[in-house]
């Protein structure tokens, strides 16, 4: 269940989203938190300016997080996502040792509202599924506030 700090967190994934939509980019967000709730990075879409088909959000703020940072410490932290990860990013989350994610809008949604899109053609694969296939595990809290966090994606697909 979402607590208020969460909910906090995860609209400040909102508004980064929003912020990168009004740039043309992807509307995607994701930000790290320690386990006291302090802000460590965050990281938009990184689709454009080459491309990049695998510059989702969470990957690459787990790139630069695992880079920054040790798995034992991650643990304790939370990803704060304004959609669910893909498998791509879940695994990313996972290879780098989070503990904990926070996401607004479901894989399953996001598919219908984008549709098969060449820029994002969304897997329905949830993150729980990606997640319980590994050794350890990771807490998983969404889909939150999900109206909200659809209407970032609305004239955009």
């Amino acid at each position: 269940m979402l607590n208020a700090k969460d909910e906090a967190l995860l609209r400040r994934s909102f508004e980064l989203a929003d912020d990168a939509k009004k740039q043309g980019i992807h509307p995607f967000a994701a930000i790290l938190v320690d386990g006291e709730g302090n802000e460590l990075m965050s990281q938009v879409n990184g689709y454009l300016p080459d491309l990049d088909m695998t510059g989702h959000a969470e990957r690459k703020l787990m790139t630069r997080a695992s880079k920054a940072y040790r798995p034992e410490f991650l643990a304790s932290c939370t990803m704060y996502v304004s959609a669910e990860p893909c498998a791509m990013c879940s695994g990313a989350a996972y290879w780098a040792g989070i503990g904990r994610v926070v996401y607004g809008l479901s894989e399953a949604r996001l598919k219908i509202i984008t549709g098969n899109h060449p820029e994002n053609p969304t897997l329905d694969l949830p993150c729980r599924a990606v997640f319980e296939a590994g050794q350890r595990k990771v807490e998983v809290v969404g889909p939150c506030l999900e109206d909200e966090a659809a209407a970032l994606q609305e004239g955009v697909w």
